[in-house]
């Protein structure tokens, strides 16, 4: 695989039941608005709809928002998928209502990073242009 040029592309996806997606679309936002390319999934995607998009998409990165409690569960799928896919390279971070408790066992199955509540926009947008490739 060469180097990935042009900006840095991101999936934004809601997994699972959960219906609230008004921070997910300001995450978005925030990152189109940071010169990322943005693909947003819409509600109510499953593990497996994420990683297609994803791999369709040529994405560097996907971003789970989630505020149901299946976090634990449905991030750790779309980790495994990811593998099962050979597209482990893509980083997967996530925000949304995660106790703190949950935050180390998530990061150990492999999510890159977790936003909480009160994580500002440039905080995120920051994150991603540090720990996401570069673009050329």
């Amino acid at each position: 695989m060469g180097v990935a040029t042009g900006p840095i592309r991101v999936v934004v996806a809601k997994p699972g039941l959960d219906g609230h997606d008004r921070g997910a679309k300001v995450i978005a936002r925030a990152l189109r608005d940071a010169g990322m390319e943005v693909i947003y999934t819409g509600l109510h995607q499953t593990p497996e709809q994420i990683v297609g998009t994803a791999i369709q998409e040529d994405a560097d990165a996907i971003g789970l928002s989630i505020l149901s409690g299946a976090h634990n569960t449905l991030f750790a799928a779309v980790i495994e998928l990811l593998k099962e896919r050979d597209a482990a390279d893509i980083k997967v971070f996530g925000g949304g209502i995660i106790p703190e408790a949950d935050i180390a066992p998530l990061k150990e199955k492999g999510v890159a990073e977790i936003f909480t509540p009160g994580a500002t926009t440039t905080a995120i947008v920051d994150w991603v242009r540090a720990n996401v490739r570069q673009p050329v």
